[in-house]
């Protein structure tokens, strides 16, 4: 769903807290295995810094994926993410903790997911977005897709259109 960029911009300007997907957003949704079994995962430096760059402004980051992982979690903590919630199979089943927890509206939350167990969550949130391979399902319903692939930085380049909403 297109929106114009003064209405983009508006809705950017309420978010005051990004929640985001692992696999096929901060991953490229690939998994690589070593011989001994191990599973590693890629997460690109700038998505770190946009996290970084959101809670300077105190904008918190919060990961809901259906994953369970320690690379996941180990990120999560070196990154300084306020909240991961991991093994979720429902993420919409959270947003009315998230909303309490942060004394906030719908319309203060930025979701970016790319696959159907993120639909739900997609179609409440105040901003959605979606990496540009995400299923075409997300891209019917997204406010923005991204430039960018999963794995390519979707975060920072969301993080960029949130802050430079707020005229910083």
């Amino acid at each position: 769903m297109k929106l114009t960029n003064s209405v983009l911009k508006k809705k950017c300007s309420y978010i005051k807290l990004v929640i985001t997907d692992v696999d096929g957003v901060l991953t490229d949704g690939g998994m690589y295995y070593s011989n001994k079994g191990d599973i590693m995962k890629k997460f690109h430096a700038r998505d770190g810094m946009g996290v970084t760059l959101l809670r300077r402004q105190k904008i918190p980051t919060i990961i809901i994926t259906k994953e369970k992982t320690k690379m996941v979690k180990e990120w999560s903590k070196k990154m300084s993410i306020d909240y991961l919630y991991d093994g979720i199979q429902n993420k919409a089943s959270l947003l009315p903790k998230i909303l309490r927890k942060y004394k906030i509206q719908t319309k203060n939350i930025a979701f970016i997911g790319d696959d159907v167990n993120d639909i739900e969550l997609l179609q409440k949130v105040g901003l959605s977005v979606t990496p540009n391979d995400g299923i075409d399902e997300i891209k019917k319903i997204s406010d923005y897709i991204c430039k960018n692939n999963g794995g390519n930085a979707v975060f920072r380049e969301l993080s960029d259109l949130i802050l430079s909403s707020k005229k910083l």
